[in-house]
């Protein structure tokens, strides 16, 4: 198991990194179609903060999703990027995401000496470690930084968990993240998850991340935990915002946080002057009765998701057909 990290809450921990995955994550929640003048105030926000890494989104294959559907950000042109960045002359690090099987990564990815971006990150299933570890290899040869989201492993047995974080433990990727996907995970099995991850890591020099969904109102508990036990990377997305439940709150985590490079003033100006409109303009996200059902029944939010859009208030009634489909 991981060593005793000596982390407590006062701890002060240097070796933290802070990801707003809002573009990405929250992306889900309005179609990627963010306007230009939000993006830019997050990127200044995100800069002021100290945050150490920014996604700006998908990095989607237009062969297999309509660009009209969708927003850009669900794409990632290096074009739009550098609109809002220019070339990014400071600290904070810029990432997008690329899925297995979505992302026409050969052609898509360019190389990073003619990128703004400077982390490409992957996000897989347990049966799709093999193509996530391609995927992975093109990215660190075309000179990125590198992660791996293994999604859904709550659904995954020990064994299969095992024989997959072994498989990307021996590949060039430099973080592999714990991901909660669909908010079932409590403190205590975020701390064995993490030890496990951590072990395995230790092996071959890995860093470890987490990403928590929301659903039973965990998500913030979970990263703090998963942050006592010795992992290094955390995401959060500004007010949670994120598919469903949402995500990690990054104005929780960077209140939490005792490094005093970050600043929790310039979110909480975003917050106001942006995100609050955002809400006003009708983007729902975040806890709700449904999204509970299925993080404690460890199922997909999908159907919950329906259940809200639909407008029905039969708690009951969907709680049975949950158990049904279980």
């Amino acid at each position: 198991m991981a060593q005793d990290t000596g982390r407590t809450l006062m701890s002060y921990c240097p070796d933290i990194k802070v990801l707003d995955c809002t573009l990405r994550d929250g992306g889900l929640v309005n179609n990627f179609r963010f306007t230009d003048t939000f993006v830019k105030n997050l990127y200044e926000a995100n800069k002021k903060a100290g945050v150490d890494y920014m996604e700006f989104g998908y990095k989607a294959s237009k062969e297999i999703f309509d660009v009209n559907e969708f927003g850009k950000w669900k794409f990632c042109d290096e074009e739009s990027i550098r609109e809002i960045v220019g070339d990014n002359n400071s600290d904070l690090k810029i990432s997008v995401m690329s899925d297995v099987g979505r992302t026409d990564y050969k052609n898509d990815i360019i190389d990073r000496k003619d990128s703004v971006i400077d982390m490409i990150r992957t996000a897989t299933y347990i049966h799709q470690i093999p193509t996530a570890i391609e995927m992975i290899e093109d990215a660190k040869v075309k000179g990125y930084e590198t992660t791996v989201n293994v999604m859904a492993v709550s659904k995954v047995n020990e064994s299969d968990l095992k024989a997959g974080l072994e498989l990307l433990a021996g590949s060039g990727v430099d973080t592999i993240y714990l991901v909660d996907s669909f908010g079932a995970f409590y403190p205590e099995q975020i701390e064995r998850l993490a030890d496990l991850y951590l072990e395995v890591a230790a092996k071959s020099g890995k860093e470890i991340g987490i990403h928590a969904h929301n659903n039973q109102q965990l998500a913030f508990a979970n990263t703090i935990q998963a942050l006592r036990q010795g992992v290094s990377y955390l995401d959060a997305t500004v007010s949670g915002m994120g598919r469903g439940a949402g995500n990690c709150f990054l104005e929780s985590l960077l209140a939490f946080l005792k490094n005093p490079k970050y600043n929790l003033i310039p979110v909480m100006e975003f917050i106001e002057k942006d995100m609050l409109q955002l809400k006003k303009d009708g983007a729902v996200w975040g806890y709700d009765l449904p999204y509970l059902m299925t993080g404690v029944l460890n199922s997909h939010p999908s159907s919950a998701i329906k259940f809200i859009k639909e407008g029905r208030e039969d708690y009951r009634n969907f709680y049975q057909e949950l158990l049904e489909i279980e």
